[in-house]
């Protein structure tokens, strides 16, 4: 017999982020003459850009091989959580005055986030809590709940 599973997958871009990233940077780009490249210009070209390149979007894919993550135009930082490290999935609300913009880790905890609102929570064996965006969290919860038997 045939087993038949669901498949997530989901893209969540701040355009907002990306923007106010190209607003910052068009500037120092156009006002920059070779003369007057300073570190601190150089600096911030180099973390506007990273901010768009690595830190304006999410992509996740759910299924029954587990949760993949990645961030940004390049797909880079990206991780990817086996179901059988999975213990439980929820939607949780992320406040305004509590996300992270990008990708995020301190020893508990893991967060890539892009927006406010809605948000995919995992806690894996290990005890870690990981945040995603997600546009529909519901759905992405319900997959990932059906692959690991919940």
């Amino acid at each position: 017999m045939t087993s038949v599973y669901s498949i997530y997958t989901g893209r969540v871009t701040n355009w907002i982020l990306v923007s106010l990233s190209a607003v910052l940077l068009v500037p120092l780009l156009i006002g920059s003459k070779a003369s007057m490249l300073t570190f601190p210009v150089l600096l911030a070209t180099a973390a506007a850009l990273v901010n768009v390149l690595c830190g304006s979007s999410v992509r996740t894919a759910a299924g029954p091989n587990g949760v993949t993550v990645r961030l940004g135009v390049l797909g880079w930082p990206r991780r990817t959580y086996r179901i059988e490290q999975i213990r439980h999935a929820e939607v949780i609300t992320i406040h305004p005055w509590s996300v992270a913009y990008g990708f995020w880790w301190a020893p508990l905890r893991t967060s890539f986030t892009v927006r406010t609102g809605p948000t995919l929570r995992l806690t894996l064996t290990t005890g870690r809590k990981v945040t995603i965006t997600v546009p529909d969290a519901p759905a992405a919860v319900a997959v990932i709940r059906e692959a690991i038997g919940a």
